[in-house]
Order: structure tokens, then sequence, then C-alpha cells
């Protein structure tokens, strides 16, 4: 077994102004921007036009005295070609910085299209992983003000996106230090017309982010901490966010574990659990990341918990969702099933997205291929054949 001590020593660096809380939104005018137009970056839904967003960002970007050109053609699990045409637009309307308004998506595509405004080429010349060139970024990237309107990829302050390349099944997270947002806008006011599906499959991403920063092997006093933190939150939070979507004080619970995540992840990382997943929506576009994320989550966690990888980790966290008593790693299995019945997705099944039980090999060597840098978080060996069985345990 290892020692899973979390270390006392670690660096830290974000650069990102956070405006956090009911009504943050409003204060936006009042922020140095960092330019005098900008990219309005969107998704090809209405959400942003439901949740009433979208006119507040648009009043704050004119009491700014900021012009803006809109692209609104992200869509989930957003595709190469998508975030460079975006670029292409940025660079064509003058746009010198990025406002990103929306959910998940929208927040990870704003990393893609700074880098692609700036500099030539496809994206995957930049790419590192899989079929990726990991040639090095030429010029400074755009810079970027995330507004985010959902709980989940904690991707308002990080410098990482997750993008398709359709044709290659590739789902790789891309990212640099040069695209770390300058300003952040989390406003759980704009969160509140969520669906629940929705509202549950992103709070589980959140919740995973933490989790599996916990039982990686970069763990240091302080993700753990805050890590921590943001688990109790989302498991007393999360049910209530999902069955009263209206419920203001849920949602700003969960939003709050949602932005943890965005530190813990940049002080640790998360594990090859994210990678498999990448894997799963690669080549099923259709799955949401959150839903992709609860199918093997419990099977995940039990060839760690099997191995005696993080006994003490699992413990933890079993704690932080509320097990009492003496308590056993086995435990967080139990909570952590008992937290997808309470918001109404533990009975997801791969099968009906379109995932059949014979592609898990497949899918086992696309998770190392394209999200390879994510094993060594894992708290102990994990081969391709043991990947390509937890997939197995967890098929439905």
């Amino acid at each position: 077994m290892q020692n899973t001590t979390a270390a006392l020593n670690f660096t830290f660096f974000n650069p990102t102004k956070l405006l956090f809380g009911t009504g943050a939104l409003g204060s936006l005018h009042r922020e140095k921007l960092p330019g005098r137009k900008a990219l309005l970056l969107l998704s090809s839904g209405n959400s942003v036009h439901t949740n009433g967003s979208y006119d507040q960002t648009i009043a704050e970007l004119k009491q700014a005295q900021v012009d803006y050109a809109e692209f609104a053609k992200i869509m989930e699990n957003p595709l190469m070609e998508v975030v460079e045409e975006a670029g292409a637009f940025a660079r064509n309307q003058g746009c010198d910085f990025i406002v990103a308004l929306g959910g998940g998506a929208v927040l990870d595509s704003a990393v893609a299209v700074a880098v692609m405004a700036t500099n030539p080429g496809r994206l995957w010349d930049y790419v590192i992983g899989g079929s990726g060139k990991a040639q090095p970024i030429r010029q400074q990237p755009l810079p970027i003000v995330t507004i985010a309107t959902s709980s989940g990829t904690a991707s308002e302050m990080n410098e990482w996106g997750v993008i398709c390349n359709e044709q290659q099944h590739e789902k790789i997270g891309f990212g640099t230090p040069l695209c770390k947002p300058v300003l952040a806008v989390v406003d759980p006011k704009y969160m509140l017309t969520v669906p629940p599906r929705y509202t549950a499959f992103q709070g589980f991403d959140a919740f995973f982010h933490n989790e599996e920063v916990l039982i990686s092997t970069g763990l240091n006093v302080l993700s753990e901490a805050i890590s921590l933190s943001a688990v109790e939150n989302i498991t007393a939070w999360l049910p209530v966010a999902v069955k009263d979507g209206q419920n203001l004080e849920a949602r700003e619970h969960v939003a709050y574990g949602s932005s943890i995540a965005a530190l813990s992840m940049q002080l640790t990382s998360t594990t090859a659990q994210h990678s498999m997943e990448h894997a799963m929506s690669a080549y099923h576009r259709n799955l949401p990341h959150g839903a992709g994320l609860i199918m093997i989550s419990t099977a995940f966690a039990e060839f760690f918990i099997r191995k005696h990888a993080c006994d003490e980790r699992f413990v933890k966290l079993a704690r932080a969702m509320g097990a009492a008593g003496d308590v056993k790693p086995e435990d967080f299995l139990v909570k952590l099933v008992e937290l997808q019945e309470q918001c109404g997705v533990a009975e997801l099944k791969m099968s009906d997205y379109g995932i059949e039980k014979a592609e898990c090999a497949v899918l086992a060597k696309n998770a190392r291929l394209t999200m390879g840098g994510l094993y060594p978080a894992n708290p102990c060996t994990l081969t391709d054949a043991d990947v390509t069985a937890i997939f197995e345990r967890a098929y439905r």
C-alpha cells in the first residue's frame, strides 16, 4: 500500500479574479476588462436567454463601453472545427478578448478559441495526446473572461478545456497557462433554470473532480482541505438542487463545490476516471460528461478499494459525505450510491447511449492514448486490462 499522507509541499498560482455569489454578474461593468471589443462566446441553445444572463451581460458590457461580436455555435462535447471557426471569427471581427457566457462546453471552448484567434494552423497542431502534434503555441492567446451558468466543469478558473476531434474519436484536454482567465463570474442566480437531469450530471462532474483529487497521488494539505469542503457541500446540497431547481441556497452551495474544483485541480489532478469518460464520449458524443462519470464511478472506486490503495482517503471521503461511527473504505461506495439515488441517476446505463460491451477494450486503449497524462495520479497502477475490466464491471 502506498504512503497516502497528503504532501506538505505544493505550488499554486492562479491570477484569475473571481466574483462569486448571487448578484455577482451585476458588478461586471465595474471591473477592468482586458480589451475594448469582446468575442461573446455562446452555446447554440437558448439557456442564457432563458435564465436572463445574456441580457445582463449585454447591459454590463454596454455600461463598461465595450463592444462585442457574438458567436453562438458551441455544442455539448465541443468540436475542433467549431472552435477553429470561432477563432477565425474573433480575428476577422477584430476582437481583443473573449467573454465566455454559458455552461461547461462554452467555458471549455474559450481556451481553444483564444489560441486559435491568434495562432495559425489547426487546433490539433497544439494538442498533446492522441494524434495531436504538440507544437508550441507561438502567439499570446486572447485574454478570457468567463461567466458560468452551470456548476460542473470548473473551467471558469483554469486554463483547460476538453475538445473533440470527431474523425479521430479523440476527446482531449487542451490548455496552457497562457489561457488562465483574467476574470471569472459565478452567479448562482443564473443557474436556477438548469433542468434537474443536467443539474445532477453537472453536479456529479464537480463532485468527481474533488473526489478524484482526494485519491490522487499528488494530494497535498491544501487540495485535501478544500476538496473535502467541496464534497461536503455537494453531497448535502446537490439532491436539494435536483429536486428544487429554484432553491437559490442549494445552487450557491453546489456552485461553491464546483468552483473549488477549479482550484483543487490546479493544486493536484484528477485521475484516469476522467480519461475513461472522455473515451466514452469521444465515441458517443450524445453522452453528457457527468452522466458517463456516474456510470463508471462505483466500479472505478471499487478497484482501488479492493487493492487497499488509499484506504484512509476513502474513509475521509465517506465521512465528508455523512458516514459516522466505525467508517470503512467501502462506506464511500455506500454513500456514493446513496447520493446517486437521491439525485435520480443511479440507474444510468451505458447501453442507453449506444455503448456496447464489446467496445470496452477499445475505450480502454483510447483513454490511455488520449488522456494518459492523468494515469500517474491514480493511487496504484492501472493497466489497460484493468481499465477494460472496470468498464465491463460498470456496463449495463
